[in-house]
């Protein structure tokens, strides 16, 4: 089986293990676990922020983010494709009980400083107040999109020109800086806050950081206390962690794999594929007058895994269980599906 459907489908490797079995522990909501410290000062410094959180996951980052830096009733400034507006259960309208005004952000992928400030909100007898700015990069939904350091700079000096904080969902922020060439603390010059994750090509079994100013993390320590994500004796999993954080160069053979997929695929008649900026690789099967359900029903009968995005739209995703060979193979058994 060739599993293609996320980079979360990592195996942790034997070295994550021992450090897992090795590592050592304490209490952490005491501030006693050792490892986790350990891992939260270089996770702070490999994105050139003051102070980090380590937690269980992606979502519980970013919604934390969102809690901490609004107040009830603000409005939240999103992309309309956004991880955060799209695949978190309406997590900001729950957690942090703010109201989302998305924008369509379109194949750029952040919003422009005009859209910015056309959709901003100021706080009135009436109307609420823009109280956030999140961006993403990359662009999950949009295909992986390395995001280009001005785009974020732009939006980001926009949202601030209106005392507007801004937080990045980088879940795959690495990707960028490796496909960008650009180091991760310069792609987040200008953006206040950043999440991102150790468990996607990383290849950490668990756990993601949110990183920003002191006096920011310390209340995102109350608020992942009150999301129940205290941990306790959570060295076990801060130790492939650690790991993880060494294996942010190899990400670049991730994206080689992609662009050797896309273009074996790209060439099988019925499907498109653009060249991916990194690691996802998204297939419109349309000219196949195949739906992306039926698609990927056929490619696991010839055992390789994908996700339906939306009704034509197909996503592979190359991850460090998947070598040069798999990728052969995974195009001659997606060609078998359409002829």
């Amino acid at each position: 089986m060739i599993d293609l459907r996320s980079d979360t489908v990592t195996k942790p490797s034997d070295e994550m293990r021992d450090a897992a079995r090795n590592a050592d522990v304490g209490d952490d909501v005491y501030r006693d676990d050792p490892t986790v410290n350990q891992l939260e000062a270089a996770a702070a410094a490999a994105v050139g922020m003051e102070a980090a959180l380590f937690v269980p996951s992606g979502t519980m980052g970013n919604q934390i983010a969102v809690r901490v830096h609004t107040e009830r009733g603000n409005e939240l400034l999103l992309d309309s494709e956004s991880h955060i507006y799209r695949w978190e259960l309406a997590g900001a309208a729950q957690l942090a009980q703010v109201q989302t005004r998305i924008i369509d952000s379109g194949d750029r992928c952040v919003p422009t400083p005009a859209q910015i400030h056309d959709n901003y909100v100021a706080e009135d007898l009436h109307r609420p107040g823009t109280g956030l700015l999140t961006l993403e990069n990359t662009h999950n939904y949009r295909g992986g999109t390395a995001v280009p350091k001005d785009a974020i700079d732009a939006a980001a000096t926009a949202a601030h020109e209106l005392d507007v904080p801004v937080h990045l969902d980088g879940a795959r922020l690495f990707n960028a800086a490796v496909a960008l060439e650009t180091p991760a603390p310069d792609l987040l010059e200008h953006v206040d806050t950043v999440m991102f994750c150790l468990s996607k090509g990383l290849g950490a079994p668990i756990g993601s950081i949110l990183a920003g100013p002191q006096s920011f993390i310390d209340q995102a320590r109350r608020t992942r206390k009150l999301l129940g994500g205290g941990m306790r004796q959570a060295g076990i999993i801060a130790a492939p962690g650690l790991l993880a954080l060494e294996n942010i160069d190899r990400l670049g053979d991730d994206h080689k794999r992609a662009t050797r997929l896309a273009a074996g695929l790209d060439e099988i008649a019925g499907l498109a594929v653009p060249t991916p900026d990194t690691n996802i690789v998204v297939v419109d099967s349309s000219d196949a007058d195949l739906s992306a359900s039926e698609f990927v029903a056929e490619c696991a009968g010839v055992d390789v895994l994908g996700g339906a995005f939306n009704e034509y739209i197909t996503r592979f995703c190359t991850n460090w269980d998947v070598t040069d060979a798999d990728i052969d193979v995974a195009i001659d058994r997606i060609d078998s599906v359409l002829h």
